[in-house]
C-alpha cells in the first residue's frame, strides 16, 4: 500500500516550491540593490534546508534554488543540484511560533550560512537586510482599510497561539 503522506508530498511539493520561489522573487525585487548584489553569483546554487523541525508532517525536503542572470531564483530541479549546491542556508524551526512571529514581522528566523565566501557574503547581506512588508502588499491588494484589519487580525492571532503554546508548555512541565 502507498504511503499517502509521499504521495501526497509529490503533489504538493512542486507547486509550494514554485510559490515560495515567486514569494523570494518578489520580496527580492522589492529591493532592487539585492537582485544586482546577486547577480555576479548567476548560474550558482543554493540550498536552503530546514532543520530543528518537529511535528505531525516529515520535515520539508532540502530546496535547492539558482541564482538567475537577473539575480532572481529558479528551482534547481535536475539531480545532483542539493547535493553539490555553492551555498548552505540552514533555517531554525525549532520554535515555530517564533518563526511564525518573525515571518510575520518580516524578519526571516536564525540561519546559519555555510559555503563559497563571496556568494555567503551576498546572501547573508540580502538575509539581513531585505524586509517582506506583508501589510503593504495586502494594502497594495485589497486597500488600506482591509488591509490594516488582517495585519491587526494576524498578529493577534500570533498572539493568541503563543499565548496557548506557553501554557501547553508550562502545562507539560509541571509535576
Amino acid at each position: 500500500m502507498p504511503d499517502p503522506i509521499a504521495a501526497l508530498t509529490d503533489l504538493v511539493l512542486p507547486a509550494l516550491t514554485a510559490r515560495f520561489v515567486l514569494l523570494a522573487n518578489h520580496v527580492l525585487t522589492a529591493a532592487p540593490v539585492a537582485p544586482e548584489r546577486l547577480k555576479s553569483h548567476a548560474g550558482r546554487v543554493l540550498k536552503v534546508e530546514v532543520e530543528g523541525w518537529s511535528g505531525p508532517l516529515p520535515p520539508p525536503p532540502p530546496l535547492a534554488l539558482r541564482v538567475t542572470p537577473a539575480g532572481l531564483f529558479e528551482a534547481a530541479d535536475e539531480a545532483g543540484a542539493v547535493a553539490d549546491a555553492d551555498l548552505h542556508l540552514r533555517l531554525d524551526a525549532s520554535r515555530p511560533l517564533d518563526a511564525a512571529r518573525r515571518l510575520a514581522g518580516g524578519e526571516l528566523p536564525p540561519v546559519q550560512i555555510e559555503g563559497d565566501a563571496a556568494f555567503a557574503a551576498d546572501v547573508n547581506w540580502v538575509v539581513g537586510n531585505v524586509r517582506w512588508d506583508i501589510a503593504a502588499d495586502l494594502e497594495r491588494v485589497m486597500g488600506p482599510g482591509l488591509a490594516e484589519g488582517l495585519s491587526q487580525a494576524g498578529s493577534q492571532a500570533l498572539g493568541v497561539l503563543r499565548q496557548m503554546a506557553q501554557g501547553v508548555a508550562g502545562s507539560m512541565q509541571r509535576p
